[in-house]
């Protein structure tokens, strides 16, 4: 059996000393060297999942971090209060991994609810589980879900995840839906092995009141085989669901730096979200910032610079210091992903490493 590691980035260790931030105008917010400004907080809290999802884990799973590692309940309620109080995030998400591994989650929510009152706090998950969690997570402060479903076909969704767990995830939605979360979001991957189950996912989103949003698969896996002339593109996709459904561009009306571009379904009011990543980049609109389940600074989801905010917390730093950190981290934030360019390689974290 093939060793898999998590995947070391360059670390920054000692966040006090600072990288050059040369030029930086004098705001709070976290703004960067291109003028984009980040407001979108992506929490990763674990690598384990209960799924093996080919596009994202490998088959025997990603090795667990330690607990010490991990930023605890508390620590993270101080982070995250931090980003909002201090540097202006609006929305945080909670990612893995799957969130719902953390047996915490709900203590994890309750702290961040707690530090930062007025933050719009969401989830990623699978949805395994989640018929159970669901009561606790809304009464710690959870405002919606995203809940991953790449088709509602059992045997291609066994195959595509490793595991026969469809009913499970099944289960998770309709509990959201119950429960009246809305929007109520799906995210799909566009894979090869499934785009012929994209009508049959759309109409059941449709049925039961769901935002579906397909996103074209990265090079982020970590067994590697991600191709670019594999890969299905989002032209492909509208092509295939354009024989069943009419679908009108609308771009992106509400947010201008939402990664999903919207298609009006049959004239309205029900819409489909595309995130091209590859074919249709995004980048120079991004608002977003990761901070890593280790409880690092990512500026850059295909960035190898990570920033060390566990250790100057652990070691006593104030929450001014922590902020200048992760203002210094964003400032130095890359371009973009380069994926079209000769020289692209793709970062040493997988995306279960770093956290959807």
């Amino acid at each position: 059996m093939t060793s898999i590691a998590l995947g070391m980035p360059q670390l920054r260790r000692d966040p006090r000393a600072l990288p050059p931030t040369d030029g930086r105008p004098d705001t709070p917010e976290l703004i960067d060297r291109f003028g984009r400004v980040a407001h979108d907080l992506r929490v990763s809290i674990t690598s384990t999942c209960s799924l093996r999802c080919t596009y994202c884990m490998p088959e025997q799973g990603l090795p667990e971090i330690a607990r010490d590692d991990l930023l605890t309940a508390d620590e993270i309620g101080r982070v995250v209060g931090i980003a909002v109080r201090e540097l202006g995030v609006r929305e945080v998400r909670f990612t893995g991994g799957e969130p719902l591994m953390r047996a915490d989650l709900a203590d994890i929510i309750a702290a961040s609810r707690a530090a930062a009152t007025g933050a719009d706090f969401s989830i990623t998950t699978n949805g395994i589980g989640l018929d159970r969690r669901l009561p606790a997570l809304l009464a710690a402060g959870l405002d919606r879900v995203n809940i991953s479903l790449d088709t509602v076909n059992p045997e291609h969704f066994a195959k595509l995840t490793r595991r026969d767990r469809l009913e499970s995830v099944l289960a998770g939605i309709r509990a959201a839906k119950n429960a009246g979360i809305s929007p109520l979001k799906l995210n799909a991957v566009m894979m090869r092995e499934t785009l012929g189950d994209a009508p049959q996912l759309l109409a059941w989103a449709l049925e039961n009141g769901a935002q579906l949003r397909y996103i074209e698969q990265m090079p982020l896996d970590a067994d590697h085989n991600w191709a670019r002339n594999h890969m299905v593109t989002a032209a492909e996709l509208i092509a295939v669901l354009s024989e069943h459904y009419e679908l009108t561009p609308v771009g992106r009306p509400d947010d201008p730096s939402s990664p999903a571009e919207e298609w009006l379904v049959d004239g309205g009011p029900a819409t489909l979200g595309i995130i091209a990543s590859v074919t249709r980049t995004f980048c120079e609109s991004c608002d977003r910032t990761r901070l890593t389940a280790e409880g690092t600074v990512r500026s850059c989801l295909f960035g190898d610079d990570e920033t060390d905010l566990r250790g100057l917390l652990r070691a006593g730093g104030t929450d001014d210091e922590l902020a200048d950190a992760w203002r210094a981290a964003m400032w130095n934030k890359q371009a973009g992903h380069g994926i079209s360019l000769p020289e692209f390689a793709p970062p040493v974290r997988s995306m279960g490493a770093i956290g959807g």
